[in-house]
């Protein structure tokens, strides 16, 4: 079954295999909920850190992983193999595309550069009104805390614009469980 016959979550995470071990124990964690609630995975199909871990608790629970990766990063062979199911597209804003539309929701791990870049892109396309789903932000240990409060300060001088929204762009959960739930509970992943 593909993953255009089944519902599934977008999860944005780090891929550095120097990943702090509490970091990798909740991205496991994470998989492993996923796939105990119905949901497919879908990363940046990377073997290493975070990524491979919510691969390795996705499959560990007996789900589907699915993942978008760049040719010129199956080349350097940073694929990981263990994918239930992978797209390969010809660059980084084709997959960032593709990871925001194949899930119903979307739920942010800790990161660097990439995994920012990936959720910056889905809150402005909430902002703008562009997509309507859940954006979870998975706040392990204080990790984003920084940004949320840099968030918290643009609003506060009147540079976040709101677009007449009724609700928050990004919801914040503290635990692995706490963010699925947010996910199930919207309307936009009863697909």
């Amino acid at each position: 079954m593909n993953i255009e016959q089944r519902k599934a979550v977008t999860i944005y995470c780090a891929s550095s295999p120097d990943a702090p071990a509490r970091f990798i124990e909740a991205a496991e964690e994470l998989g492993r909920l996923c796939a105990g609630a119905g949901f497919a995975t879908v990363t940046g199909a990377g073997s290493n850190g975070l990524m491979g871990a919510v691969v390795k608790g996705t499959l560990e629970a007996g789900g589907h992983a699915v993942g978008v990766i760049p040719q010129f990063m199956v080349d350097r062979g940073w694929a990981n193999p263990d994918m239930s199911e992978i797209h390969v597209t010809d660059g980084m804003h084709t997959r960032k595309r593709m990871l925001a539309d194949l899930g119903c929701g979307a739920i942010a791990l800790p990161g660097g550069i990439g995994t920012m870049d990936e959720l910056m892109d889905l809150l402005t396309a909430r902002q703008l009104g562009l997509c309507r789903k859940p954006v979870v932000i998975l706040d392990i240990d204080g990790f984003w805390d920084g940004l949320l409060r840099q968030f918290d300060h643009a609003d506060s001088i009147g540079m976040m614009r709101h677009s007449g929204m009724d609700e928050n762009l990004w919801q914040v959960a503290g635990t692995p469980a706490e963010a699925i739930n947010m996910i199930i509970d919207n309307s936009e992943c009863h697909c």
